[in-house]
C-alpha cells in the first residue's frame, strides 16, 4: 500500500504537527507513506520528519499556496500512490481537481480539521465545496462538533466519520521540567499555545490576569500577526512582569510540564490539540465553552463564557484557591487524554485505508 498525505505547508500548526507526529507511526504498519508539502520550506516539522522517518518529502513551490497552477504540479503525483491523504484549504481544491483533469482512479481520503471557514458565508464557495466533497471517498472529522457543522454546510451530504486527533500521550507524561527562569518556583503560572489570531483571543486571558492576584502568572506560547497588539495590552495593564511571550517554540511537553494550568481562550476550533496536550501533561485545563472544545473538555475540565475574562478569572481561582479540587482536576485531565492516544488515531486510519483499496 502506497499512501501519500498532501498539506499546505508542514509549519506550525495543528495539522501540520498531527502530519510530522503521525507518519511515522503509519510506517510501523509495513506501507509506504510519503508527504508532499504545497510550501516547500524546510520547517522544525519538516526537519523532525527527515530524522523520525523514511519517508520521502517533496515540497512544490516556495511561492503562494494558492497558484493554481500547483494542479499540474500535483497531478504527476497521484499516479503514484493508491491513496492520497489530504489536510486543509487550498490542498483540497488542488488535489480534487488534479484528480478530475487527469481522470485518475486514485482513491482520495481528507481530513476536515475545522468547524467552520470564512468559504462557508459565501454562497458561490458553498456551491464549489458540495462539488470539491462529493468527489472524495472518505471524509474524516476530527470531532463530532465538526461533523454535524459540515453535514450542514454540504446539505446533502452523509456518511461523515470522525476520528479524533491524536497525540503521543507518553511523550507529555513522561517529560521532566524544563529548567527555566520566566517565574518564581512558587508562583502560580498559566500557559497558552496557540497563534496570535482573531480566533485565539489571548486578550480575554490577559485581560483576566489584571483581575487575578500577583502570584498568578502567564506564558503565551506562539507567534502570528496580532502578537504585538497583545504585547501593547500587557503593557497598558502594567502586567510586563506577569507574561512572558515565547513565539513559536518546540519544547511544548517540557514547557506543560513548568506551568500549573493550561488554558485556551479560543473563540473557534476544529479541535483544541493544545488542550489535549495539557491533559496529557496532567494540567487542570480550561477552555471556553465553544464547539470544538466542548466535547472534548466537559466533565473533565473547566469551561468559560468565550470572551468573558471575569468568567475566565472565576474558573482559574477555583484551582487557584482548592489545593484538593487542582489534584482531581489533574487526575481528570490524564484520563481524559487516554482517549486521544495517536496510536489509536492510526489504526482507525488504517483501517479505512484498507477498506477503501480493498474496495477499488
Amino acid at each position: 500500500m502506497k499512501v501519500l498525505h498532501i498539506i499546505n505547508s508542514l509549519s506550525t500548526g495543528g495539522a501540520e504537527k498531527l502530519v510530522a507526529d503521525s507518519i511515522p507511526l503509519y510506517q510501523t504498519q509495513k506501507i509506504t507513506v510519503d508527504v508532499l508539502s504545497l510550501k516547500s520550506e524546510k520547517t522544525e516539522f519538516w526537519k523532525l520528519l527527515e530524522t523520525k522517518s523514511s519517508n520521502n518529502i517533496t515540497g512544490l513551490t516556495s511561492g503562494s499556496i494558492y497558484n493554481p497552477f500547483l494542479i499540474l504540479k500535483i497531478i504527476p503525483f497521484l499516479k503514484k500512490y493508491d491513496l492520497i491523504h489530504v489536510h486543509l484549504f487550498p490542498a483540497l481544491y488542488w488535489v480534487v481537481i488534479a484528480k478530475c483533469m487527469s481522470f485518475s482512479r486514485v482513491k482520495l481520503i481528507y481530513t476536515e480539521h475545522s468547524t467552520g471557514n470564512r468559504r462557508r458565508d459565501k454562497v458561490l464557495f458553498k456551491i464549489i465545496d458540495r462539488f470539491i466533497y462529493k468527489k472524495i471517498d472518505l471524509i474524516v472529522c476530527i470531532t463530532s462538533d465538526v461533523k454535524v457543522n459540515l453535514e450542514k454546510h454540504l446539505n446533502v451530504f452523509k456518511g461523515l466519520v470522525v476520528i479524533n486527533n491524536g497525540i503521543d500521550v507518553n511523550a507529555f507524561s513522561s517529560s521532566l521540567q524544563g529548567d527555566y527562569l520566566f517565574f518564581k518556583p512558587e508562583d502560580f503560572k498559566l500557559i497558552q499555545i496557540s497563534s496570535f489570531r482573531k480566533e485565539k483571543d489571548q486578550a480575554s486571558i490577559i485581560r483576566s490576569l489584571s483581575l487575578l492576584p500577583e502570584q498568578i502568572k502567564l506564558i503565551l506560547v506562539g507567534d502570528g500577526i496580532l502578537i504585538e497588539e497583545h504585547k501593547k495590552l500587557v503593557s497598558s495593564l502594567k502586567l510586563d512582569d506577569r507574561v512572558v511571550f515565547l513565539g513559536n517554540r518546540y519544547d511544548i511537553t517540557e514547557l506543560l510540564n513548568y506551568a500549573d494550568v493550561a488554558v485556551l481562550s479560543s473563540n473557534r476550533e476544529g479541535f483544541g490539540l493544545a488542550i489535549v496536550e495539557g491533559m496529557a501533561a496532567g494540567l487542570p485545563v480550561i477552555a471556553s465553552d465553544i464547539v470544538g472544545i466542548r466535547e472534548i473538555v466537559k466533565d473533565y475540565g473547566l469551561l468559560f463564557e468565550k470572551n468573558n475574562e471575569d468568567d475566565l478569572k472565576q474558573e482559574i481561582l477555583k484551582l487557584y484557591d482548592d489545593k484538593e479540587f487542582y489534584k482531581k482536576m489533574s487526575f481528570l485531565s490524564l484520563e481524559r487524554a487516554k482517549d486521544f492516544d495517536i496510536n489509536k488515531m492510526v489504526l482507525h486510519y488504517m483501517n479505512f485505508y484498507k477498506k477503501l483499496l480493498n474496495e477499488a
